[in-house]
């Protein structure tokens, strides 16, 4: 009887099992609550970071903007101790950056000239020397130069020059009404290639292949004072740049390729070719390959688009540099030119005889042997024209 009364009482659980099931639940909760609490702090952590490198990214390149403290670009250089010099003309650099819409004067008026007065501080403080082209400033400067003088044309103005057919002479010529702000960029990038203690390590790799096609598409810029300056610019670069030589002359043969088998519209093949002229004065003897093919493939189709008027100076000289400095391309000039004759415009054949007459000028005897024939033939039927006197006086000078 005690027996079945005490079989009926609840049994009494380990102390250990229970002690070891109550640490196991309370150890599992607490590390769920750990574990959540350190993924909220994780989460808002992560969160500070992105924000942080939003904004510094925003400032400067991602890779470049660690060590560079920002400084109120407002600031004068005058108001900055030498140290932090620096990095206030980054700042200044990057406020530059920002592009404003020049039909709505009124709108951003007062940040436009903040904007220019900048510009002029960062060209004076460049002039004195006293700037620090580091890494970070480099890629500030080009990054500066970049959004404000790449930019695509209105298309309308080149629709309207087009119109003419290429005969860019009697064209209006179009003047950019930004040129207040971009004749400072330009001469800030004038001033940052042409730097002394420039390390051109450095800069080659931010004034790269893509920098320099983008600078050669402004010279289809309807502002002669643009494509003046950038004329220099580029000439500078080919000299300074030895490693973007071969690239620029590329470049340049693409955009004549295309101007005479495609477009036959380009507004800065003039400036092009006056740089291409001192290059051609540079070249060493013998002559490469390349240099001949240059010769052959660019300068001589150049002969055959209308507008040659607006280039044919420049053109002449080009050719003329070429047979000085290889006499045995005379026969190879004068037979491109004969191929590309004007037949039924008269202004472009007294061009082409007053280029004829400098070359003859360049040729040696037995170059001239080899297209005597032809070259004549070409002059009695000049001699057969309507025009026979006035094309008559210019022959008179052969």
């Amino acid at each position: 009887m005690l027996k079945q009364i005490l079989s009926k009482l609840p049994k009494k659980v380990p102390k250990s099992d229970t002690s070891d099931s109550a640490q196991s639940d309370s150890g599992s909760a607490t590390t769920f609550a750990n574990v959540f609490q350190c993924t909220n702090v994780g989460v808002a952590i992560s969160n500070k970071l992105n924000a942080v490198k939003r904004v510094s990214s925003a400032v400067f390149p991602a890779s470049l903007s660690a060590g560079v403290e920002a400084v109120d670009p407002h600031v004068s250089f005058k108001d900055v101790s030498n140290i932090q010099k620096h990095n206030l003309f980054i700042s200044k650099l990057n406020l530059c950056c920002s592009v404003y819409n020049i039909n709505y004067p009124d709108k951003n008026c007062k940040e436009e000239d903040v904007k220019h007065q900048t510009l002029v501080e960062l060209v004076d403080f460049v002039s004195s020397g006293s700037a620090k082209f580091t890494e970070p400033s480099i890629a500030a400067m080009c990054k500066m130069c970049a959004s404000n003088l790449f930019r695509v044309f209105p298309p309308k103005f080149r629709a309207s020059a087009s119109a003419s057919g290429g005969e860019t002479e009697d064209e209006e010529l179009m003047f950019d009404p930004s040129w207040s702000n971009l004749k400072i960029v330009y001469d800030l990038l004038l001033q940052f290639i042409n730097y002394n203690a420039l390390d051109q390590k450095v800069a080659k790799l931010h004034i790269d292949n893509a920098f320099i096609v983008r600078l050669l598409d402004l010279f289809d810029s309807e502002d002669p004072r643009e494509r003046d300056c950038l004329k220099t610019i580029l000439h500078r670069i080919y000299g300074k740049f030895m490693v973007h030589r071969p690239f620029i002359r590329k470049c340049v043969s693409d955009i004549i390729y295309r101007f005479v088998f495609e477009t036959e519209r380009h507004n800065g093949i003039a400036e092009l070719l006056e740089i291409f002229g001192s290059v051609i004065c540079g070249f060493a003897l013998p002559l490469k390959e390349e240099h001949k093919m240059f010769l052959c493939r660019v300068l001589i189709p150049l002969h055959k688009p209308k507008s040659v008027s607006s280039y044919h100076q420049q053109l002449t000289y080009c050719v003329v540099q070429f047979i000085d400095k290889d006499p045995t391309l005379a026969s190879t000039v004068i037979t491109g030119l004969l191929k590309y004759w004007p037949v039924t415009n008269s202004q472009k054949e007294l061009m082409f005889i007053s280029e004829l007459e400098e070359i003859l000028d360049a040729t040696i005897m037995t170059e001239f042997q080899k297209v005597m024939v032809p070259l004549f033939r070409r002059i009695a039927c000049c001699l057969n024209s309507y025009h026979y006197q006035v094309i008559s006086v210019n022959l008179l000078l052969f």
